[in-house]
C-alpha cells in the first residue's frame, strides 16, 4: 500500500510538473527572442569594444543592466496582455496622431540604420568563411524575406528561438581564450584589476553608455509588445510571461559576459585596438586559436540574422498599430499588404544602401544613436504612464517600486543617450 501510494504521488508530482512546463511553453518566445535580439551584430560590436578597450573591469554594469532591461521589458509584456493592444496601438489612441508620426518616423529611421549595420557586418564577416560577401548579404535578405512572407507566427518564433541557440558559440569562443575567470567573475561585483586613470575613466563611462544604449533600445519595447500580442497570450498567463521576461533579459546579458570576456582576455591584454565586433573576430585568432575566431565570427553572422529580421518586423509591427491596421504573421499578403510591403521595403533599401554606398558604418550607427536618444524617452514616458493608468491597467498597475524603479531607469538611460552622442560629437 505504502509503495502504491508513494508511486502515485510521484506520478501526480510528475503529471502537475509536466502541465506547468506546457503552460510555461505556451507562453514561451517573445521575451526572450527580443532580448538576445538586444546582441544583435551592433551589440556584438559594442561588446567587444568594451572588452578590448577596458576589459573585465565593463562587467560590473551588466547585473545593472540586466535589472533595467527586465523591468521596462516586463512592463511592456504586461501592458499587451492586460490591455490586448500594442503599445504603439495604445500611443495612438492615448496620444493622437501627431505623436503616432513623431514616433514612427524616429523609430523608422533609426531602425534603417542599425538594418544597414546587421547588413554591413554579414557582408564583412562572410569574408573570413571564404564566401563572396556581396552575394552572400543577397542569400541573408531573400532567407529574411522568405521567413516572414511565406511563413507564419509559429514558424517565425521557431527559427529565431533555433537562432538564439547558437549564442553558445560565446561560450566556446570565450573558453578557448583562457581568461581569467576569478577577475571576470569578481568584476561582477566590483570594477577592479586596472589602472583608473582620468583616460580610463573617461573610456569607461563613454563606452559603458553604449552598452547601456545597445541593450536597452525602442525598437525593442515595441517588439516586444507587438509581438507578445501577435502570439495571442492569455492574461491567465501574465505571470509565466513575467517569468519568460527576466528569463529572456539574464539571458541576453549571459552571453554578452561571454563576448566581452573572450575580447578582454585576448585583446585588451594584449592591447590590441578594436573598432568593430567583425575585427574582433579576425583580432583574436593569433591569441585564441582559428576555431575561437570562427565560431566568434560565425556568432556575428547569426546575430546580423536576426537582427536583420526582427528588427524590420518591429518597424512593421509599429507602423500597422499606429496607423490602425492590420499587422500579423499570421495574416495573408492580401490581408495584412501595408505590412508585408514595408517590411521588404526595409530589406530592400537596407540591402541596396550596403551594396552601393560606399558610407562609414560609423556615421550610420552615430546618425542612428542620436535618433535612439530621441525616441527612447518618449517611448519610456508613454510605457510608464500607460502601465500605471489604473483603468487601464486595473489590478495589473504598476507597483510604487515598479513605477519608480523604470522612472529612474529611464532617466539613467537619456543621460547615458544624451552623455554618449555628445562625447562623440564633441570629443568631450
Amino acid at each position: 500500500m505504502e509503495k502504491q501510494f508513494l508511486a502515485n504521488r510521484n506520478k501526480s508530482f510528475l503529471s502537475s510538473l509536466w502541465k506547468r512546463v506546457l503552460l510555461l511553453l505556451s507562453v514561451f518566445g517573445p521575451a526572450t527572442i527580443t532580448a538576445m535580439a538586444d546582441n544583435d551584430a551592433g551589440g556584438v560590436a559594442t561588446y567587444s569594444i568594451a572588452g578590448a578597450k577596458l576589459g573585465y573591469p565593463i562587467l560590473f554594469l551588466l547585473p545593472i543592466i540586466t535589472i533595467l532591461l527586465a523591468i521596462t521589458q516586463e512592463m511592456g509584456m504586461r501592458l499587451t496582455i492586460i490591455t490586448r493592444r500594442g503599445l504603439a496601438d495604445l500611443i495612438r489612441e492615448r496620444y493622437g496622431v501627431r505623436a503616432s508620426v513623431f514616433m514612427f518616423g524616429t523609430l523608422f529611421f533609426a531602425n534603417l540604420g542599425t538594418l544597414v549595420t546587421e547588413l554591413s557586418a554579414v557582408k564583412t564577416t562572410s569574408g573570413m568563411f571564404g564566401l563572396p560577401p556581396i552575394p552572400s548579404v543577397i542569400v541573408v535578405v531573400i532567407i529574411a524575406f522568405v521567413l516572414i512572407t511565406r511563413g507564419n507566427y509559429k514558424m517565425t518564433q521557431s527559427i529565431m528561438l533555433v537562432a538564439c541557440v547558437f549564442f553558445l558559440v560565446y561560450i566556446f569562443s570565450a573558453v578557448k581564450a583562457g581568461p581569467d575567470w576569478n577577475l571576470a567573475l569578481t568584476n561582477l561585483i566590483y570594477p577592479h584589476g586596472v589602472d583608473f586613470t582620468p583616460s580610463y575613466i573617461k573610456d569607461y563611462l563613454i563606452i559603458g553608455m553604449g552598452v547601456l544604449g545597445t541593450t536597452i533600445t525602442p525598437w525593442g519595447q515595441f517588439f516586444i509588445s507587438s509581438f507578445a500580442y501577435d502570439k495571442k497570450i492569455e492574461k491567465g498567463k501574465v505571470i509565466l510571461s513575467q517569468l519568460e521576461t527576466y528569463w529572456g533579459a539574464f539571458l541576453t546579458d549571459f552571453f554578452s559576459f561571454f563576448m566581452i570576456v573572450a575580447t578582454a582576455a585576448t585583446l585588451f591584454v594584449n592591447h590590441i585596438v578594436l573598432d568593430s565586433g567583425e575585427r574582433a573576430a579576425l583580432a583574436i585568432a593569433p591569441f585564441a586559436g582559428k576555431i575561437a575566431s570562427q565560431l566568434f565570427a560565425l556568432g556575428i553572422l547569426n546575430a546580423g540574422f536576426m537582427g536583420l529580421v526582427i528588427v524590420s518586423l518591429s518597424t512593421a509591427y509599429a507602423f500597422a498599430e499606429f496607423f490602425g491596421l492590420s499587422g500579423s504573421l499570421d495574416d495573408s499578403f492580401k490581408e495584412s499588404k501595408t505590412f508585408y510591403v514595408l517590411y521588404i521595403s526595409q530589406l530592400m533599401i537596407a540591402t541596396l544602401f550596403v551594396l552601393i554606398t560606399n558610407v562609414s558604418l560609423f556615421q550610420v550607427a552615430l546618425v542612428t544613436q542620436i535618433i535612439n536618444a530621441i525616441a527612447l524617452p518618449l517611448v519610456f514616458y508613454f510605457l510608464i504612464n500607460l502601465t500605471s493608468d489604473r483603468e487601464l491597467m486595473g489590478s495589473f498597475v504598476n507597483h510604487p517600486f515598479q513605477k519608480n524603479f523604470a522612472i529612474v531607469s529611464s532617466v539613467v538611460i537619456v543621460v547615458a543617450s544624451i552623455f554618449t552622442v555628445a562625447a562623440v560629437l564633441f570629443g568631450l
